[in-house]
Parts: C-alpha cells; structure tokens; sequence
C-alpha cells in the first residue's frame, strides 16, 4: 500500500490519501478519542500521542497534530496504523 500526503493551509494538518476509499460520501470529523470510538480507523489513529483531530473525507484522511510534536515522528505511525487498519480488513 502506498499512502501520499499532501499539505494543508494549516501547517498543524497534514491530509493522509491512502489511494483506496475512506467514507462512501461526505466527510466526519473525529474531535477526541471518545468520538473515535465509532471508527475503528479513526481509534488507531487517536492511540498516536500527539494527534488531537482526525477528519474522513470520501478518498482522504486528515490528521491534525498539538504544536509539540512533530510531523517526522508522527508520519511514520499514522502511516503504519493507516496500512494496518487496511490491510486488516476491517
């Protein structure tokens, strides 16, 4: 699997684009860990110290990170918990 990422006006977001579908339609942001509980993609990516939004739209993932942590410490787990969640089948 091969994850791209493109970046957001906010340089706190990076939007993750996994190449396979997300959501249906629409789009669901996730403000907490609570409100991930719903998705199991969404939970894995809340476990990540450091992440404080998560947002689905139809073919993209965007992560927002808190101001003291880093995109090159980050990247590497979100990448693995998107490609676990994936290649789970869940």
């Amino acid at each position: 699997m091969f994850i791209q990422t493109q970046n957001t006006p906010n340089p706190s977001s990076l939007m993750f684009v996994p190449g396979k579908p997300v959501l249906e339609k629409g789009g669901h942001n996730f403000a907490s860990a609570r409100e991930a509980m719903a998705s199991p993609l969404a939970k894995k990516l809340f476990v990540i110290d450091g992440v404080q939004n998560v947002f689905f739209g139809t073919e993209f993932i965007t992560v927002s990170k808190s101001e003291d942590h880093a995109w090159s410490t980050l990247k590497p787990e979100i990448f693995a918990a998107i490609t676990e969640y994936y290649n789970s089948g869940e």
